[in-house]
C-alpha cells in the first residue's frame, strides 16, 4: 500500500472486502482521514448497513455526507496532511442517474471525469471505492442495463486517472495497473 499522494481506486463485487480494505488503508496512514459518504439511505436495511460501517470507523475520522458533489468536498478540505476515502462511486452514480436534475449519460460521465481529475490533482491521497456491476447476467429492464453500462464507463474513467487500481476478490487485493505495465492495453480517458 502506498503512502504518497495520489488517486487509488478499489473495485470488486459486492461483499468482496472493498470498504474494509480502504478503511484499513486509511487507518494505517498517519494522515487526517476524511470519509466521504455518498449513500442516501432509502430503507431500514440500508440504515443498518450505514450504522455497521460507521461503527467500524475510528471516532477521529471526519465524516462528510456528500451525495451530489464529492469533488467540492475534496477541494474544500484538501491538504497534504489528509487522506480522503470516498465510499462509493457506485452509489454516487446512482444518485446522479436518479436525480431530479435529469442528467444525461454523457453529463454523468463528465461528472465522473471531473471528480477523477479533482481527486488526481488533490494534495491529499484519495481512495475511491466502487463496484464491478457488469459481471452478472444482462439485466431485464432498460434502467438496469443503462446503469450497468454507465458504471462500466465510469469505472474505466476513474481507473484511467488512478495511480493504482485494486481489484478485491474474496478479501484479497490484486493491484491491476502494475499488471498492465506491459503496454499491451492501456485504458484511455473516455
Amino acid at each position: 500500500m502506498s503512502s504518497h499522494k495520489g488517486l487509488i481506486m478499489i473495485t470488486g463485487a459486492a461483499r468482496s472486502g472493498k470498504s474494509y480494505f480502504a478503511e484499513q488503508w486509511a487507518r494505517n496512514s498517519t494522515k487526517t482521514v476524511v470519509f466521504i459518504a455518498t449513500l442516501v439511505p432509502q430503507d431500514q436495511e440500508m440504515l443498518e448497513r450505514v450504522e455497521h460501517h460507521r461503527l467500524r470507523r475510528p471516532d477521529d475520522w471526519i465524516t462528510l455526507e456528500e451525495a451530489e458533489d464529492p469533488g467540492r468536498a475534496i477541494q474544500r478540505y484538501d491538504g497534504p496532511g489528509r487522506i480522503f476515502l470516498l465510499d462509493c462511486l457506485t452509489l454516487l452514480v446512482t444518485n446522479w442517474l436518479l436525480s431530479s436534475a435529469g442528467w444525461s449519460h454523457q453529463e454523468i460521465l463528465r461528472r465522473v471525469e471531473s471528480l477523477a481529475e479533482i481527486a488526481r490533482r488533490s494534495e491529499a491521497q484519495v481512495l475511491v471505492v466502487t463496484n464491478e456491476v457488469g459481471w452478472g447476467i444482462v439485466p431485464a429492464d432498460v434502467l438496469s442495463r443503462d446503469y450497468r453500462d454507465i458504471m462500466g464507463r465510469a469505472n474505466q474513467i476513474m481507473a484511467s486517472w488512478a495511480d493504482e487500481v485494486y481489484l478485491m476478490i474474496s478479501g484479497l487485493a490484486v493491484e491491476l495497473k502494475g499488471l498492465n505495465r506491459s503496454g499491451v492495453y492501456k485504458a484511455t480517458k473516455l
